[in-house]
């Protein structure tokens, strides 16, 4: 969505996940999702030749970050999920001369420094391998809060690696220019109004209304239910939105409105993801599995500052400068 906000097309995608695939057709219909035997295929069975894939300019991915999160147990590439990444790069070497100009990467902050810096050099030796310009300056940590006008704090890794046989250099300069202008979170949640489904909303004698009860102080505050503890968040800030946090009971967003104590709904993520308003969630796909899309997505306008940054890369070397 980000690329797409500054005119840089999606041809295809892999996503293995039917309920995102149906989100994701939804509100991308020109985009060509690869599929196996008419199922979304997993990325271990997609390949440059059986796939048909065309060349791209650009190939962005973000690989699970669930194996090196400092949240998770960090088992890295030892992590079946963790080697998903060199599945990427697998399609980039089978482009051969055809490979892409630009790979964009995101996943969690702890994977540059995990495992003693070990994780990131072992995919800084693949991608150069491959042929591209990769360092550790290729990478920079993301926050929401701190680059658009969104109240959420969400902090993300981003590593860009540019085709040697395209660029000279592989310099590139990330979004650093802090956003004055900020959204209150009144902006996106009707604190005085209510939601009309009682499915959002904790009863009274529920232990988690009670715990989060003892730490109401105002109307413009999220709390942030963690498991067994609660964590009241300043006035007007979002804490990073989570894949579980539609599972209940742990990482899930509540505030108070006049009618109760209620979580964040689904479209109220989405927005505070920076997704537009016309983005919508097709009925057949459950509340659920909304809300793990949600929390496993990008923040929408941070990609389009950097899909910005790499379109004018792209133009000035098409230009020879």
């Amino acid at each position: 969505m980000g690329f797409k906000q500054v005119g840089i097309k999606t041809i295809w995608a892999v996503e293995n996940d039917p309920a995102a695939v149906e989100t994701y057709t939804h509100n991308l219909k020109d985009v060509r999702i690869i599929t196996n035997n008419g199922k979304p295929a997993s990325i271990k069975k997609v390949s440059v030749l059986g796939d048909r894939l065309e060349p791209v300019d650009v190939l962005h991915a973000g690989f699970p970050c669930q194996s090196f999160s400092q949240a998770g147990r960090r088992k890295g590439f030892r992590d079946p999920r963790g080697r998903l990444l060199f599945e990427v790069i697998r399609i980039v070497k089978e482009f051969g001369k055809h490979k892409p100009s630009v790979l964009v990467l995101e996943n969690t902050p702890n994977f540059r420094n995990g495992e003693g810096g070990s994780w990131f050099i072992e995919l800084m030796k693949e991608i150069r391998k491959l042929g591209y310009w990769f360092r550790n300056s290729s990478c920079a940590e993301l926050d929401t809060f701190f680059l658009t006008e969104l109240p959420q704090k969400r902090n993300r890794l981003y590593m860009l690696a540019f085709s040697m046989d395209r660029f000279p250099n592989g310099r590139f300069v990330f979004p650093n220019k802090f956003h004055q202008q900020k959204k209150r979170l009144s902006d996106f949640i009707n604190f005085d109004g209510f939601i009309d489904d009682d499915s959002y909303y904790l009863p009274t004698e529920n232990r988690y209304y009670q715990m989060i009860k003892r730490e109401e102080v105002d109307k413009n505050v999220i709390y942030h239910l963690r498991k067994y503890i609660v964590r009241t968040k300043e006035p007007d800030i979002c804490p990073t939105l989570t894949a579980n946090m539609g599972l209940g009971g742990h990482n899930v967003p509540f505030v108070f409105d006049a009618k109760g104590l209620r979580k964040l709904t689904e479209y109220e993520c989405l927005s505070l993801q920076g997704f537009p308003q016309d983005y919508v969630f097709p009925d057949s796909v459950p509340r659920y599995k909304r809300y793990m899309q949600v929390g496993n997505a990008v923040t929408v306008p941070v990609v389009a500052l950097l899909a910005s940054k790499v379109k004018k890369k792209l133009e000035r070397s098409e230009n020879g400068a």
